[in-house]
């Protein structure tokens, strides 16, 4: 168990990052709790769970969020950056500003807060953990954007452990689709959801024991890991699996041409 530890986690309104949140809320741990939506957090305010609302896509508010970290913290033993977001859509437009906005949250801001706090430990012993997703080693229709940035984060991480320094602990999680508001997020109509899809409450305890491991790797679905083991032995299985998949974008796609799908908050 984490415990009496000084903990930033990023992303903690919903889903997985709130049912870390709420792992880690015991222990005496101290938490830093920053989104750019707070409604879920602020019940949960006290000494011990400080809510900062931010939208940390920008290098102006990652340096918010580690002055206010060093403000109230003795030492950051760990920093969580969990902040990220999908979009479920053809990539049929030309739109740099909105491709822009996702990199900026899904990749820039986690890259950038890698360096900040390599250079905020100077030496000192630190964990650092980033939520990657499996998608992000196998593209998905419908998340061609989504996917990239993922998959640039899974070139990061994979990039810079051949050359971080000992003092850094670095544990990537990579959940399956997971039921939060991620898919509410990501269109304007409900869409069936990518196969196999976990509970928030499995992937975050999985990764809190992942980082109290010290694991490099979480990842929460062993039907994902023996899936990538069959696909790579027998390629067509996936070709199969990336069918199913796209005939749900193809329905979702139909839908919203033929306004006939159901809105997320009806």
């Amino acid at each position: 168990m984490i415990k009496n530890k000084n903990i930033v986690l990023t992303g903690c309104n919903s889903g997985i990052g709130l049912e870390v949140l709420k792992l880690l809320s015991d222990g005496g741990n101290k938490l830093l709790c920053v989104d750019k939506n707070v409604n879920n957090l602020e019940p949960l305010s006290s000494d011990k769970i400080i809510v900062m609302q931010k939208d940390i896509s920008t290098q102006e508010a990652v340096d918010e969020v580690f002055a206010k970290a060093e403000e109230i913290f003795d030492f950051i033993d760990i920093f969580y950056a969990n902040a990220g977001y999908p979009y479920y859509e053809e990539i049929n437009y030309c739109d740099w500003d909105r491709v822009k906005a996702m990199f900026d949250t899904n990749v820039f801001s986690p890259i950038y807060t890698y360096q900040k706090y390599i250079k905020y430990l100077n030496g000192r012993q630190g964990t650092l953990a980033i939520t990657v997703s499996a998608i992000g080693e196998m593209a998905m229709p419908g998340f061609t954007v989504y996917s990239a940035s993922k998959f640039a984060m899974h070139g990061f991480q994979q990039a810079v452990r051949l050359e971080m320094p000992k003092n850094l602990q670095l544990t990537c999680l990579y959940p399956v689709a997971t039921e939060t508001g991620f898919f509410a997020a990501s269109a304007p109509i409900q869409y069936k959801k990518p196969f196999p899809v976990q509970k928030a409450s499995v992937v975050a305890k999985k990764m809190v024991k992942g980082i109290e491991k010290g694991k490099k790797k979480v990842s929460p679905c062993a039907l994902f890991g023996v899936s990538k083991v069959l696909m790579g032995i027998c390629p067509p299985v996936r070709t199969v699996y990336w069918a199913l998949e796209g005939r749900k974008f193809k329905e979702y796609k139909d839908n919203i041409k033929n306004n006939t799908g159901v809105k997320w908050d009806e």
